[in-house]
């Protein structure tokens, strides 16, 4: 069984997913998400089992029994458990229980519906566990999501981007970083059970958050949580924001579309209670924005295994320990 598979993986905003089923894609599979009032969010295989068609361009009818997401082709008409209910060729038909859709699990949190395509074997696998974001039963921070951000890479590339220092002072100069102030200090990296942390990271930062009022060294801590998803917290000096104990924490959540392309959100968890929500979400955007072409333009796209096909440094620790986490758990999406 791929590992992968047996992840948890974010594939929607939650409140996306509405009246209307909604099409995504996960792992190089075409899936359907659908809502009912009782059993919550669906993610099925976006095929009906009658005639291939695409079950994401029918609609959610409510029926005496509950809510059925009724096919575009027929009209064949599936239960939240994906057994087909009601055959509109055959009105007087009773369809067996071998006629039914294929499902997998979904659930909701931090704001976005995660699929998991396979369940994992007893005692193997992430179990029933979505990676954790520890800020976010903390009522003294501001929750929110930003993006959809489709890009043309693979996910653990766009993981390792989140853990580099070292491209601040060029891709996101006079943001970020500068030109003249891009030496890393040595910092920390230890393996955890599920990735790594890195802590004593430090960097020289002109507007390091959205708050800033002056350049400062901010600390950073980051976090990987599972093979396709990271926390950043960071804590600018005291004087360059203009808020008591400021923090903020940024969890980069990703979903593999294929191989070689990805959907992220940032989910942003800030002690700023005073900019609306477009402001938090065009700094993130700016920032994402100006890593975006660079991304792109990595060769392979997919993140190389093999410590010998790139060159490293002690700046690259971070990295270098997480390729050595994907290799050791058997991750082979994404990746070559």
């Amino acid at each position: 069984m791929i590992f992968e598979r047996q992840l948890w993986h974010p594939v929607a905003l939650a409140e996306e997913v509405a009246a209307a089923p909604v099409a995504v894609r996960l792992l190089g599979e075409s899936l359907v998400l659908w809502r009912d009032e009782v059993a919550g969010v669906h993610a099925w295989t976006d095929r009906c089992p009658h005639r291939g068609a695409q079950l994401s361009l029918g609609r959610v009818v409510q029926c005496e029994g509950g809510a059925r997401l009724e096919c575009p082709y027929h009209g064949w008409r599936f239960e939240a458990g994906g057994r087909c209910m009601q055959v509109p060729a055959l009105p007087e038909f009773v369809p067996p229980a071998t006629h039914r859709a294929m499902t997998h699990a979904a659930r909701e949190a931090h704001g976005l519906v995660w699929v998991r395509l396979d369940a994992p074997a007893e005692g193997e696998g992430e179990g029933d566990a979505v990676p954790a974001f520890a800020p976010e039963e903390d009522t003294r921070l501001r929750k929110l999501n930003c993006g959809p951000y489709d890009v043309e890479t693979s996910a653990p590339r766009l993981v390792e981007n989140f853990l580099d220092m070292s491209h601040f002072g060029f891709v996101h100069e006079g943001w970020l970083g500068a030109r003249d102030m891009t030496a890393i200090d040595d910092y920390r990296v230890e393996a955890t059970p599920h990735g790594l942390m890195a802590t004593g990271c430090k960097a020289w930062q002109p507007q390091s958050t959205i708050n800033s009022t002056a350049p400062a060294q901010v600390e950073y801590t980051y976090e990987v949580t599972a093979p396709y998803t990271a926390v950043l917290t960071k804590i600018p000096e005291a004087a360059s924001v203009g808020i008591d104990d400021y923090r903020e924490s940024i969890a980069l959540y990703i979903c593999p579309i294929d191989a070689e392309r990805s959907r992220v959100w940032f989910r942003l968890a800030t002690a700023d209670f005073e900019r609306d929500d477009a402001a938090l979400r065009a700094f993130q955007d700016t920032i994402f924005l100006q890593d975006k072409p660079v991304l792109e333009s990595q060769r392979p796209k997919c993140l190389p295994l093999d410590l010998r096909a790139e060159l490293h440094t002690a700046a690259d620790r971070a990295s270098s320990l997480y390729r050595r986490h994907l290799k050791m758990r058997g991750i082979t999406f994404g990746v070559c």
